[in-house]
């Protein structure tokens, strides 16, 4: 594990496996946990590299404003730490958001883009409904836990999959930097400048999510030059794991045509 330094926080990462670097981007208020069920499927045939978010994991947990595009930045940090020119770049949930930032501010850095159940951010993307918002918001933990996994998981693959659940967010986050996440991702807003990605693109989502719902995809398959969107049927928000066996290949068969 090594500890990059942006504005004096440190941003801890992990680098696995062998070949070219790939990018690895987990969700809002998690850690790089999230990758674990499916990180294997990338590490034989590339250079895995995760982070922990700051205010998850072993990065630094500062008490200020959060933003996608600084979590861009502490991406491109990394990157500076081991010496790593470009590499493939594949961001899930809040991880999408942030690597359409790195596609746009960093286009050097990027050599092709996959964004999975993702969106645009809040001026043209399609959002979350209140109803969905209001249970995500109680105080119970364990009830929002439950609402979370809900929305992940089909019910059939959770009843066969007692866990560890790993895309529920780190628990070891304090309260206020899971708000400052929590802020990051709803301020999120590169509509505008989405037209200017170079990289080549796959948009992933599961055509049942309704955590970030599956019209996303199109929204910025049509915004980004030349992208393309696959929608998985029957997956919801953790896709990647759920239906592993249809987004794996189709994430290293794309990457593997560059």
């Amino acid at each position: 594990m090594g500890i990059a330094r942006r504005d004096g926080v440190g941003i801890a990462y992990q680098v696995r496996g062998d070949g070219p670097p790939l990018v690895l981007l987990a969700g809002q208020a998690n850690n790089h946990h999230w990758w674990d069920p499916v990180r294997g499927d990338f590490e034989t045939r590339f250079t895995t590299i995760t982070l922990d978010w700051r205010g998850t994991g072993d990065s630094d947990k500062p008490d200020e404003l959060y933003s996608t595009e600084g979590f861009a930045d502490d991406v491109v940090a990394v990157l500076d730490d081991l010496g790593v020119d470009s590499a493939d770049v594949y961001g899930t949930s809040m991880g999408g958001r942030v690597a359409q930032w790195l596609a746009i501010r960093h286009p050097e850095r990027v050599e092709s883009l996959v964004l999975g159940c993702t969106s645009p951010g809040r001026s043209h993307g399609f959002e979350r409904s209140q109803e969905t918002r209001r249970a995500l918001a109680q105080s119970d933990r364990a009830e929002r836990d439950r609402v979370l996994l809900d929305l992940m998981y089909t019910p059939g693959w959770i009843a066969e999959n007692q866990g560890p659940y790993y895309v529920l967010g780190d628990p070891t986050m304090p309260t206020y930097a899971r708000g400052r996440h929590l802020v990051a991702s709803n301020n999120h807003d590169a509509w505008q400048e989405l037209a200017s990605i170079k990289a080549r693109t796959l948009i992933l989502h599961g055509s049942d999510d309704v955590f970030s719902p599956a019209a996303n995809a199109q929204l910025l398959a049509d915004r980004i030059p030349d992208a393309r969107a696959e929608i998985i049927p029957g997956a919801r928000h953790a896709y990647f794991h759920e239906f592993q066996s249809i987004a794996g290949p189709l994430v290293l068969d794309f990457l593997q045509l560059a």
